[in-house]
């Protein structure tokens, strides 16, 4: 059985090509620092242990490069609303506000956003064309302490799961088996972060492309201070499969 879901995994990266290196002002050891506080470490692996143990393992769409490169989940038309603290689609800013960039060199866009932004499009396409639809999970995870370049208020929930939702592109019933399969945690909807990844060419016009977003506390599956996984790590692989049998084998139909 072949499956209409899509894996992505934007932010799991820590790989900083030696083309975008020289525009990064911080010392190796400020940046290895930076990559702790914004890699969604592990999510990968996550993602990677969870197609292995579905019964049809999902297309896994992974940026190659680390967001402090390009962050493949932003606006790239000026709308894009973390612009403001530095953080569109070619960082400026730390995530403790300093000073990452001095000057944008928007060539990045052309050699590591709009090629994985193609390879999620191609993905979908691909989707619709043997399924009729397309279901794209967006894993990512997030620090248990607010990062001071957070655009959200200090007393936002910050449970161990949050479910990121499109009012299109999120049907209740994804929603759902989405709740069902990870019963067993604190989930939240939309906080302390809201929205799903859809591709451009399908957001907002075509609802057979289904997004949820996971949003995984880090302390659920790591060591935030050493970054170092745990045992925990296995527990919402397992979940995130259940996700995907529960869609493949039509119990979810989206």
């Amino acid at each position: 059985m072949s499956s209409p879901i899509i894996l992505h995994v934007p932010h799991a990266s820590r790989e900083i090509p030696r083309d975008a290196r020289g525009g990064i002002v911080l010392s190796d050891i400020g940046l290895e620092h930076e990559l702790d506080m914004m890699t969604d470490s592990f999510t990968d692996a996550i993602a990677s242990r969870a197609a292995e143990a579905s019964g049809a393992p999902p297309t896994i769409v992974a940026a190659p490069v680390s967001r402090l490169v390009v962050d493949v989940e932003r606006f790239t038309d000026g709308s894009e609303p973390m612009e403001r603290v530095g953080m569109g689609p070619i960082y400026t800013a730390t995530h403790d506000r300093g000073v990452l960039r001095e000057r944008v060199d928007r060539t990045l866009l052309d050699r590591y956003f709009r090629p994985h932004a193609q390879a999620v499009e191609d993905a979908a396409t691909a989707s619709l064309g043997t399924h009729g639809r397309a279901v794209l999970i967006d894993v990512h995870s997030y620090p248990t302490r607010r990062l001071p370049y957070e655009m959200v208020e200090d007393d936002a929930l910050r449970p161990e799961i949050c479910i990121g939702t499109d009012a299109l592109h999120t049907p209740t019933r994804l929603l759902e088996a989405a709740r069902a399969a990870f019963a067993d945690y604190e989930v939240a909807l939309d906080s302390p972060f809201g929205g799903t990844y859809v591709p451009l060419r399908y957001y907002g016009n075509d609802a057979r492309v289904a997004s949820i977003m996971i949003e995984i506390r880090r302390d659920q599956y790591m060591d935030e201070a050493s970054v170092r996984q745990h045992d925990g790590l296995s527990r919402l692989a397992d979940g995130l499969a259940g996700l995907c049998d529960r869609i493949t084998a039509g119990s979810t139909r989206v």
